[in-house]
């Protein structure tokens, strides 16, 4: 198979993104650090919510990094699919709300 525009060996380059901006790379690491400490809600509660938002943004290498988390945490693969329905419903229903944005357009042309 061809090489595809998402190298799955560029998810180990993304501790250099600070190269051009180190206090804002550092800042940003920090806080992504902070972000999956443990809390009000387990690390492992935390990596299945990332990997929901991570297909609803579709960002393949959040997908790769969050399933391979989600594996070493003992997450299964009927949780994570579920995970990723909610993300998939919670999409379809934010893009299904803004018709209504659409209808109030139509109704106030119409007039």
């Amino acid at each position: 198979m061809g090489k595809t525009y998402y190298d799955p060996a560029d998810l180990r380059k993304f501790g250099e993104i600070t190269e051009w901006s180190e206090e804002l790379g550092e800042k940003f690491f920090d806080y992504y650090g902070k972000v999956f400490e443990e809390g009000a809600l387990s690390a492992r509660e935390k990596s299945l919510i990332a990997l929901a938002v991570s297909h609803v943004v579709q960002c393949p290498y959040c997908i790769d990094a969050y399933t391979k988390d989600g594996l070493e945490r003992g997450i299964e693969k009927e949780e994570m699919m579920e995970a990723v329905h909610v993300g998939a419903a919670i999409k379809g229903g934010a893009s299904l709300v803004h018709g209504v944005q659409m209808m109030n357009k139509v109704k106030k042309l119409s007039m």
